[in-house]
Formats: C-alpha cells, sequence, structure tokens
C-alpha cells in the first residue's frame, strides 16, 4: 500500500513540475501575444520556433520573434531576386520588391539593436516595415502573374509577422 501511494505522489509531482515548467516557459510567449490581433497565429509561431519556445525572458522571446521576421524578410528578399532575373518584362517590379525587402531586413536589425536601450525606438523599427510591404503591394498588386502571386502572399505573411514583432516590442514598454 505504501508503495503505490508513493508511486501516485512521485506522479503527481512529475506532473506538477511539467505543468509549472510550461507554464513559465510560455509567459515571455504570452506576454508578446497579447499585444497583438491574431494572438493564435502568434503563440503557434513563436512555440513552433525554438528560439522564442526556450526563451525565458520577455527580451529573450522578443529577440527572436524580430529574428522570425528577419529571417522571413530574408527569404522573400531572395525569391524577388531569383524572379526578377527571370522575368525581364517585370524585372523593376520584382527589383522595387526587392529593394523593399532590403529596407525590412535592415529595420528589423536596427530594431534588434535597439531593445535593451530603447524598446520605443524599436518599436517604431518595425511598425515602418509595413511601409515597405505597401511599396511591394503597389508595385506588383495588381499583377496576375504566378510570381506576382506568390510575392503577394509572401507579403501578407510578412505583415503577420511583422505584427508579431511590433506586440513583441510593445511587450517592452513599461
Amino acid at each position: 500500500m505504501a508503495s503505490s501511494s508513493s508511486f501516485l505522489v512521485a506522479v503527481f509531482v512529475a506532473v506538477f513540475l511539467q505543468f509549472l515548467f510550461v507554464s513559465a516557459s510560455t509567459k515571455p510567449i504570452d506576454a508578446i501575444c497579447q499585444q497583438v490581433t491574431d494572438k493564435r497565429f502568434c503563440i503557434k509561431t513563436l512555440t513552433a520556433y525554438p528560439p522564442a519556445a526556450s526563451a525565458t525572458t520577455t527580451l529573450q522571446a522578443v529577440g527572436a520573434a524580430i529574428n522570425i521576421a528577419k529571417s522571413y524578410a530574408e527569404k522573400c528578399r531572395k525569391f524577388t531576386e531569383k524572379t526578377a532575373k527571370e522575368n525581364p518584362k517585370l524585372k523593376d517590379q520584382f527589383m522595387d520588391c526587392q529593394d523593399a525587402f532590403l529596407d525590412i531586413i535592415s529595420s528589423l536589425k536596427s530594431a534588434a539593436g535597439e531593445l535593451k536601450v530603447s524598446p520605443d525606438t524599436a518599436n517604431y523599427d518595425v511598425m515602418v516595415c509595413t511601409d515597405q510591404t505597401t511599396i511591394v503591394k503597389n508595385s506588383i498588386g495588381k499583377n496576375r502573374d504566378v510570381a506576382s502571386n506568390t510575392i503577394m502572399k509572401m507579403t501578407l505573411m510578412m505583415n503577420k509577422l511583422i505584427a508579431i514583432a511590433a506586440g513583441a516590442t510593445d511587450a517592452l514598454s513599461p
């Protein structure tokens, strides 16, 4: 009898510790996603990204959120560069898109550098990225070719990641 009650206590402690660990580890992500309109997408995105999921502080999670957006912007930039080379008729439009994604990358790098010093400046750096996605939409939004449609879908996803990064910087503000 004593053996089975010891076993139950051990199981209870193990389950409780797991719950405690999971609750503590999601607090930085929760702090960020409370600042975002699409909370479900935010939580799904950040918990799937190991640096964000393993963050123990909000600052670490914010840095991870910005890195997700920066990494995706780099993917978009590479795609637009390749597309510009393959589509001579739309080369100028795709080059404009590539420049816009380069500006996004630059702004996100700047935001990452400002996190500790000035979260408000970091937030501004993230928010101006939406100006660049607007440039992309205006440049190719009316096109009906496959490459333009793909870039538009990528731009819509970029906007979602920018929203997470902006919410992340908001989570650092006092």
